[in-house]
């Protein structure tokens, strides 16, 4: 195992030294902006994060590289209108510091994420303390059976809570974990089982705010329509979802998360060591803990998370449901929906007499204990992408996609690629379909002159827009630096390192059918053709999967 190790670590280098070699030959590394160079502070932060399982400092050299770069650019990287980062070590600490720490901690939008990241871990201490987790679990104990009921029931679960990636994650961790553990499913695996419910599912939600972010990205029509029409090409989040079911049916895993799972089999649920997160109060400070104690809380949560996210976008001023979604800020909603559930929660709990107010005062700072890593990752990630942001990668990848377009006939496959590999790259996959979604738009822009005066969308414009999502997704389905993924690394409790290289071969596999999937679409725009050639050979690939461990188990 050691041996496989090493291996590992000298193919992670190669693949490191090889790229930055490339890049010396692609252009000087005086010119970084808007070139291949733009692209080396995510390759080397992710690259150290595989080889060295250790997040906080490779995501910190990441950060370092791209100030760096900024550093040794012959002419200022522009950082907006008539400002740049200057010159020398004042362009490197302007880019590490200011434009990548401190601008993002003072964002709005992220500042949003934090609080409703805060209050959701003070909210799952206060159900810990009030017995409702574990009157939960014994519940759930007593009806789920097996590991396999554990898995679909936290899968269904994530199915339920599609309106937004953020919300599902912490919500079906916090739910489901006390339950995984006592069925002895590995945190690797509750970490994939949430990340594959999360922005796979609500990609295909039409009331979702994925769904609000993709109608904004298309001119001229009508966006939800057109994101409706996108759902039955959308291959990576439809087979994603049948992945899912069909390895917790079966129980068939593969890769790293094989030995996880046979190692939690055994008692050991995290394989590498323990949690990296601060131990709950998983205790409860009162024997009167029952099963509404936590499903009551986890309601209020829902609706007042849902209520806050329409509330931003105008529902209480006019706006009907769907279009309140559409316009609606997620994070300044999930805010006040999270904040508003809090004080619901310590009113109930005191009024059920089952936490004292001091007790609810104490899981205030034991909430925020409980996402500190969480929230160290997301900073260091955001700070990432924004070194990707003034090094213009971007551009230089829509660029690349735009001396692509002349074979339409590959569109699709190629879309599906540059999308995987840009939202991989930058942990972003809203800005990755928000850059590719128009280069498409401008391709077809005959096609889609009569749409406008009430003529239906070609059935290929639809299939290279479910390309650019579905890549999108997959590549922030697979990338260390990404909003979503951090946060299943969150919600399960799981070791941030782990939970990537241990989804990384399904992410893959999924993705590897799915490309097959969109070169049949490039010659046949048939949906239950394109749509049912990824279904049998993702069937074909798992049965092949479940022999091979049958046979080592014999």
């Amino acid at each position: 195992m050691k041996k496989k190790g090493v291996i590992s670590k000298i193919v992670f280098a190669c693949i490191v030294i090889a790229f930055i070699i490339l890049c010396f030959i692609q252009s000087p590394i005086t010119s970084p902006v808007n070139s291949l160079w733009s692209l080396l502070p995510p390759v080397v932060a992710i690259g150290l994060a595989l080889i060295t399982k250790e997040v906080y400092s490779s995501l910190f050299l990441g950060i370092v590289t791209g100030g760096v770069l900024c550093m040794l650019s012959s002419t200022p990287v522009s950082v907006g209108e008539g400002e740049s980062l200057g010159h020398g070590f004042t362009a490197l600490f302007n880019a590490v510091v200011n434009e990548g720490i401190i601008k993002n901690l003072s964002d709005s939008w992220n500042v949003g994420i934090l609080v409703f990241l805060v209050v959701l871990g003070i909210i799952v201490v206060l159900m810990n303390k009030a017995g409702g987790s574990r009157a939960y679990g014994e519940w759930a104990v007593r009806r789920i059976k097996t590991r396999k009921g554990a898995s679909l029931a936290t899968f269904a679960l994530g199915v339920l809570i599609f309106v937004d990636d953020y919300f599902n994650c912490l919500t079906v961790g916090s739910v489901m974990r006390p339950v995984t553990d006592t069925h002895k499913v590995s945190r690797a695996k509750l970490a994939y089982l949430i990340d594959a419910t999360a922005a796979p599912v609500c990609i295909i939600a039409p009331i979702s705010s994925w769904a609000a972010a993709v109608s904004g990205t298309v001119e001229g029509v009508n966006g939800i329509s057109l994101f409706i029409q996108t759902i039955p090409f959308n291959l990576y989040a439809l087979l994603t979802i049948l992945m899912v079911i069909l390895i917790s049916t079966l129980d068939v895993d593969f890769g790293p998360m094989r030995k996880h799972e046979l190692n939690a089999k055994n008692g050991d649920l995290f394989t590498t060591g323990e949690s990296q997160y601060p131990a709950t109060a998983e205790t409860p400070v009162t024997s009167k803990g029952k099963v509404i104690d936590l499903v009551l809380p986890v309601i209020i949560l829902i609706i007042l998370c849902v209520t806050g996210m329409i509330y931003t976008g105008g529902f209480f001023s006019g706006e009907s449901f769907v279009n309140s979604f559409a316009n609606c800020d997620a994070a300044y909603g999930l805010s006040i929906g999270s904040i508003g559930a809090l004080v619901l929660i310590v009113i109930y709990f005191l009024i059920r007499r089952v936490l004292t107010f001091k007790n609810c005062m104490e899981a205030v700072p034991e909430g925020f204990k409980q996402m500190v890593p969480a929230i160290l990752i997301l900073t260091f990630a955001w700070a990432l992408k924004s070194m990707t942001g003034l090094l213009e990668a971007s551009t230089y990848v829509s660029s690349i996609v735009e001396s692509a377009t002349a074979v339409k006939i590959l569109l699709p496959a190629i879309l599906f690629v540059v999308a995987v590999g840009l939202s991989f790259a930058t942990g972003t996959s809203w800005g990755t379909f928000g850059i590719l979604i128009p280069i498409v738009t401008g391709v077809f822009e005959s096609e889609l002159a009569g749409v406008s005066a009430g003529g239906t969308i070609p059935t290929m414009v639809v299939i290279c827009i479910s390309a650019c999502l579905a890549g999108a997704v997959c590549g922030d389905h697979c990338s260390p630096i990404s909003d979503t993924t951090i946060m299943a690394s969150t919600g399960a409790q799981c070791d941030h390192v782990n939970h990537v290289s241990t989804q990384l071969p399904y992410a893959m596999s999924v993705a590897a059918i799915s490309f097959i999937g969109y070169l049949v679409a490039g010659f046949i725009q048939n949906v239950f053709v394109i749509l049912g050639t990824g279904i049998v050979l993702l069937a074909a690939f798992i049965f092949i999967v479940y022999l091979i461990n049958r046979r080592s188990k014999a």
